[in-house]
């Protein structure tokens, strides 16, 4: 029998780094590529994007659906880059695990909210619609079983990242960012143009909410069956990642939170 693979030690500056990126990413591609893209092509005037949310002059369920339906698109263009993971060095690939995750959950997390809270951007997709209690259970419905498929998903992504000889190291991987993103969002909320209410409505909800499927995957992984692939190398520790991370979250606090107007 060979010997089991050594403990993995993550470097959890680089995890830190990589999980800020994927938060940064994630937002960028929701209210700019999304909502900001699809209001422009609407014919919007004035256009206002930060880190919480989109302000225009004009309102369409259009505008209101595709930052949603990018992230769903996004999901699915990451999932297919992890169809041959063994290219990719530890860290470029726990890049591409979280990305994906966040794109998923952040997309079918939404119809959750949105059907949950009457709020966001899938009521005003369904504003006006009747019976509204019905569209309403049916985003709830929708939610709970696309959120479900997505952490199956993400599941079986991270599940090489296991290693019997690390106990410990999958709840590192998925725990690491989600409190990493959820202080980054809460932060790039702060200056936002629109009030103070948009970060605990938008800002937090669209991670530790969204995001709350990777506090529940290493119990959920618990009994599966290790991979048949040698688990993942550890993520060593990382300038370009750190450095990048820096410079992309202070931008993201200090210049999209302040809001853009084009």
């Amino acid at each position: 029998m060979s010997a089991p693979a050594p403990p993995a030690k993550d470097d959890h500056f680089t995890l830190i780094a990589i999980s800020a990126l994927v938060c940064i990413l994630g937002d960028l591609l929701h209210e700019g590529l999304g909502h900001g893209v699809t209001a422009w092509l609407s014919g919007a005037q004035r256009i206002t994007i930060s880190t919480v949310a989109l302000q225009t002059d004009i309102e369409t369920r259009w505008i209101s659906a595709n930052g949603t339906l990018v992230n769903l698109l996004f999901g699915g263009i990451f999932w297919l880059l992890l169809r041959s993971p063994q290219r990719y060095r530890p860290a470029t690939r726990y890049f591409l695990v979280l990305a994906m995750a966040g794109n998923l959950f952040a997309g079918t997390g939404y119809f959750l909210f949105s059907g949950v809270s009457n709020f966001g951007d899938w009521a005003a997709v369904i504003r006006g619609w009747q019976p509204h209690w019905a569209w309403q259970l049916g985003l709830v419905v929708l939610g709970l079983i696309s959120y479900y498929a997505a952490m199956l998903l993400v599941a079986v992504a991270l599940k090489p990242f296991r290693n019997p000889g690390a106990p410990g190291r999958l709840r590192s991987l998925c725990w690491t960012p989600y409190f990493t993103q959820g202080v980054l969002a809460g932060l790039g909320g702060l200056l936002n143009p629109i009030g103070f209410f948009y970060v605990l409505a938008s800002a937090l909800p669209s991670t530790l909410g969204a995001n709350a499927g990777l506090l529940s995957l290493p119990s959920m992984m618990h009994r599966w069956r290790p991979s048949a692939e040698a688990p993942v190398a550890p993520v060593p520790r990382s300038t370009p990642w750190i450095a990048t991370a820096a410079v992309a979250s202070l931008l993201f606090i200090f210049v999209l939170g302040r809001g853009i107007t084009l």
